[in-house]
């Protein structure tokens, strides 16, 4: 029988081989409890704060590889902030979260020294997915090789370029059910709640109904499953999993 292997992402390392560092800097309790929770997942050190004093007290306790900056905090103005932590720590990132509607903060953000900018609401998978870019491009981090596969039995899913095969077989998957698809892949046979993918996959704004998890797995498993030993599975009453094909009669 093959062998068969499932691998959380190996993520960046600092060069000194340790977890990258972030430091998440916004007085909304709900939201840097969704990014700390995200940044955790990536393997990564999180540590937060709620305003601006706190966070150039942070940085300098801390060292962060990478800030995720608000861009109004409660104390001071947002580029004040940004200011004192680039005094502080003259290379690292900084990721500015921005309202929709202040196109105004978002430019100055980025020409005060901000190396990017999210506007509000966001998904927590787009904050990482930019945050690994700006740690990537500032060269603070290494990447593994191959750290972009994950891998289970014959299907495998590179996050980078987002290309999905099983058996060698091209897997054509849209945005969504790529994400749905990756989160399923990161916790191989672990039974996920649909509220645990809802608020994993979706943004943690959405205001949809759960059985859109229901639609969702039902279009993956046509593509993943399909003429094939079934992989995606349902637990009544819990969940979904997934697990080598192979494993489907155990």
């Amino acid at each position: 029988m093959t062998t068969t292997t499932a691998r959380h992402r190996a993520d960046l390392r600092r060069t000194d081989g340790g977890p990258v560092r972030v430091l998440v800097v916004d007085d909304e309790s709900s939201r840097t409890a969704l990014l700390s929770t995200a940044l955790r997942y990536e393997g990564w050190e999180v540590r937060s704060a709620g305003d601006g004093v706190g966070a150039v007290r942070e940085a300098r306790a801390f060292r962060p590889d990478a800030v995720i900056l608000d861009a109004m905090p409660p104390d001071m103005d947002g580029l004040t902030v940004l200011g004192r932590l680039r005094r502080e720590l003259p290379d690292v990132t900084v990721l500015f979260l921005a309202a929709r509607d202040a196109v105004e903060d978002r430019i100055a953000g980025l020409r005060a020294g901000g190396d990017d900018c999210v506007t509000k609401p966001f998904s927590p998978e787009e904050v990482v997915a930019r945050l690994r870019g700006l740690i990537r491009r500032s060269g603070t981090a290494a990447a593994a090789r191959d750290e972009s596969l994950l891998v289970l039995g014959d299907l495998t899913l590179d996050e980078d370029s987002h290309e999905v095969t099983r058996g060698g077989t091209s897997i054509h998957l849209t945005a969504t059910e790529f994400e749905l698809l990756r989160y399923l892949m990161r916790n191989p046979r672990r039974v996920l709640s649909k509220a645990q993918i809802l608020d994993r996959v979706w943004s943690y704004d959405f205001g949809g109904q759960a059985n859109v998890v229901e639609l969702y797995i039902s279009y993956l498993r046509r593509k993943i499953d399909a003429g094939r030993s079934p992989m995606i599975h349902t637990r009544r009453g819990a969940g979904y999993l997934i697990r080598p094909g192979e494993e489907a009669n155990r």
